[in-house]
């Protein structure tokens, strides 16, 4: 499995409820501007209409060798589920407050395009401060426990 690009600000944002593997329908050069790393997933997202599932807000720049076939970089790409995952989404992600999010873009051990995306919940801002909180006070634990090992 190889990385593309990840959506580091989404498990800040958002509790992470469950995670599906989706494949992307692609057209013309965007596949090689994904090898070349050439894709961002800030402020993407996916939705459901009727029964497929499309992913908006996706940049995928235009490959610099391209000759004629150019597509718009954050146009709507279809998302390949199979058929029970989707009406699972369906009935889940009409509830109130969820969404579903990408995590990532990555390419399988097939050479296939895929994206990870989320069911999620938003986080409220006090849970964000207090996640902050928790994770500045492990650091300084961790820190001061490094230095207690090393004078002993």
């Amino acid at each position: 499995m190889r990385i593309v690009s990840t959506n580091r600000k989404a498990r800040h944002d958002y509790h992470i409820l469950e995670t599906f593997e989706a494949g992307i329908e692609l057209k013309g050069m965007e596949v090689k501007s994904l090898r070349n790393k050439g894709c961002s997933l800030d402020g993407s997202f996916a939705r459901i209409e009727g029964e497929e599932l499309f992913l908006y807000n996706m940049n995928i720049s235009e490959f610099d060798k391209s000759s004629y076939f150019r597509v718009a970089p954050k146009r709507t790409r279809r998302l390949l589920l199979h058929k029970k995952e989707i009406k699972k989404l369906i009935g889940t992600a009409a509830q109130k407050g969820l969404t579903l999010i990408p995590l990532k873009v990555f390419f399988n051990d097939r050479g296939w395009a895929k994206i990870e995306i989320a069911l999620a919940r938003g986080k409220k801002s006090y849970d964000k401060r207090r996640k902050l909180k928790e994770d500045i006070a492990k650091r300084e634990a961790d820190r001061a426990m490094k230095k207690y090992r090393k004078r002993y």
